[in-house]
């Protein structure tokens, strides 16, 4: 598969109850395939009544997506559907085209768009782990034997059998490697709890403006396209809050319906990153027709981590970590009442913050949410600082939020008195910097 294939997009409804309606499935499914470079040429969906163990569809709509595929000179048939390896293999003998279903088309694009080692690793491993399940005995060519060793002599092992030990070695192998790399990124979450810092992670789905909105934070260039999984691989970057010295934003990978459990199982460590954030900035599109599918989606995968408790859950899981919704996207909402209404909604929703991250509105009000957010745990000190005491003055405004600050001469010494509101760890090390000298009033 090529960038530039002619493709055709199918899709079953199975008739089960679903998050979003068929057309907006097979809307994101083309935007999934244009994501990978895919030339998408038509798409279609089939009410199946019962799934076909053989090939899913039934043979009268087997023979449309054939005759589809003939009319629009597909050599790719995209079905945004999972499908067994047998599936598979009969709808591409009896379509004569490639096929790919949805779990196969997103491994491609992770795999296309992962750039740090740690991602590869973990593309590689979800692959294997997908193709594993593929060599299927009608693969006519993985039904040579090989010969024996020795005197032992005997048929010998299959070729499918030996493509399977292959793989199985080469995902071992793997996740040797990734057990190290877990190692090393729990040394670092490790260290960064050490440090005084919070950290807010930015989660949400593919395309909900995570990595713009990343950018506006930080100041960041960090690449950001409408298009689905544009970027995979996290990344960190230090911002600064009112009253808050430093904190550490993260973006994750997007997640999307259906997310494969290979994929989840993959990037697990690196989903976890959440897991030791002080915050969640759930990233929703408002604008998207499905947000509210999109954001149930979210949810599911943070649940399923330990981060957020699940919908069954009586009450909040023991590690659940505080979520703030984001609702990005608001210059998109075209009609007026519709946009006046998400406002209104917003403004007496208690976990809701409307932006958007494109034009910068809402920004300021963001920052000093979770500046509250953050800041709950905060003090306030009052502190007598002696007028030469500039360096301690300073690291002061610095590191917490300045309340108020009046000037007291006395002869010919002048006595600062200084209300900061700031953590407990940073007065300790303001303490340990410049001695102990305030005191606690709240």
């Amino acid at each position: 598969m090529t960038r530039g294939t002619r493709a055709i997009v199918v899709h079953a409804d199975l008739g089960r109850r679903q998050r979003r309606d068929v057309s907006a499935r097979l809307e994101e499914a083309k935007g999934l395939a244009l994501a990978i470079g895919l030339d998408v040429c038509a798409t279609s969906a089939f009410r199946v009544r019962q799934s076909r163990p053989a090939t899913l569809f039934g043979s009268g709509q087997v023979e449309e997506i054939a005759a589809l595929a003939v009319r629009e000179q597909a050599e790719l048939i995209v079905v945004d559907n999972n499908l067994t390896p047998v599936q598979q293999s009969n709808l591409e003998k009896n379509c004569a085209a490639k096929v790919i279903d949805r779990t196969g088309l997103i491994l491609e694009i992770f795999g296309e768009r992962a750039a740090t080692a740690e991602g590869r690793l973990q593309v590689e491993l979800a692959h294997l782990d997908y193709q594993a399940g593929r060599l299927v005995r009608s693969w006519t060519h993985l039904e040579r034997q090989r010969g024996g060793f020795g005197f032992l002599g005997g048929p010998g092992e299959t070729q499918i059998e030996a493509d399977r030990r292959m793989i199985r070695d080469r995902m071992a192998r793997i996740r040797r490697e990734l057990e190290q790399v877990t190692r090393t990124r729990g040394l670092h979450r490790a260290r960064r709890q050490r440090a005084p810092w919070p950290v807010i992670a930015l989660a949400g789905y593919t395309n909900a403006g995570k990595s713009t909105l990343f950018n506006r934070l930080t100041g960041s260039a960090v690449v950001a396209q409408d298009m689905l999984f544009a970027t995979l691989d996290p990344t960190m970057r230090q911002i600064s809050l009112p009253g808050i010295d430093k904190a550490i934003l993260s973006d994750t990978v997007g997640f999307v319906s259906d997310l494969p459990h290979q994929l989840v199982a993959a990037f697990r460590a690196t989903l976890e990153e959440v897991l030791s954030a002080d915050l969640i900035l759930h990233v929703r599109d408002i604008a998207h027709p499905d947000s509210d599918a999109q954001k149930a989606d979210v949810l599911d995968v943070l649940a399923d981590l330990g981060a957020v408790a699940g919908e069954d859950d009586e009450a909040p899981a023991d590690s659940a970590v505080p979520v703030l919704e984001v609702w990005n996207k608001v210059d998109l909402i075209d009609d007026p009442d519709h946009q006046a209404a998400i406002r209104n909604r917003a403004e007496h929703e208690p976990d809701v913050a409307l932006v958007s991250a494109l034009t910068g509105e809402g920004i300021e009000a963001l920052r000093r949410r979770l500046s509250d957010i953050l800041g709950k745990s905060h003090r306030r000190y009052e502190f007598d600082l002696n007028g030469r005491e500039g360096a301690a003055l300073a690291w002061l405004h610095a590191h917490g939020e300045v309340l108020s600050e009046t000037a007291e001469a006395d002869g010919g010494e002048v006595t600062i008195h200084v209300s900061v509101r700031m953590e407990p760890a940073d007065y300790d090390r303001f303490a340990r910097l410049h001695g102990d000298q305030a005191g606690l009033i709240a």
